[in-house]
């Protein structure tokens, strides 16, 4: 079973880049939180659909670590790892890389950690796997 909790895992993993433009920016010319927060919970849920291939919500997310300002005019990679599975939830972790348009330069921006529950039909709690 470990084996294919670990293969689930690994074929999960999402990986998707974004450009940062002035509109989803703030006055100090960053990334705003909100936006930041919106962009992982999406990475999230793709990651929790595609391990789970179950219909999923978020219900909480867990200390985002804002560690660094991404700047306008950049590029961030958002990647989502599941990082806990239990009978009808799951963690996923989403860290976001921020990538320099015209240097090589990478450095690790903000991590944080997303709930999600699988749902029936009716919207109750469902097994993740059955």
């Amino acid at each position: 079973m470990k084996d294919l909790l670990d293969k689930k895992i690994k074929d999960s993993e999402t990986s998707i880049f974004k450009a940062i433009f002035p509109n989803s920016t703030n006055h100090y010319e960053t990334l705003f939180g909100g936006a930041a927060l919106a962009m992982m919970d999406e990475v999230a849920f793709i990651t929790a659909t595609r391990f789970s291939r179950k219909k999923v919500v978020t219900v909480s997310s867990d200390k985002v670590d804002f560690k660094k300002p991404i700047p306008e005019g950049t590029l961030v990679e958002l990647k989502g790892k599941v990082a806990y599975v239990g009978n009808t939830s799951l963690k996923v972790r989403v860290t976001i890389f921020i990538e320099q348009m015209y240097l090589e330069h990478r450095e690790k921006a903000i991590e944080g950690e997303f709930t999600f529950v699988a749902i029936d039909d009716n919207k109750n709690p469902a097994p993740i796997f059955e």
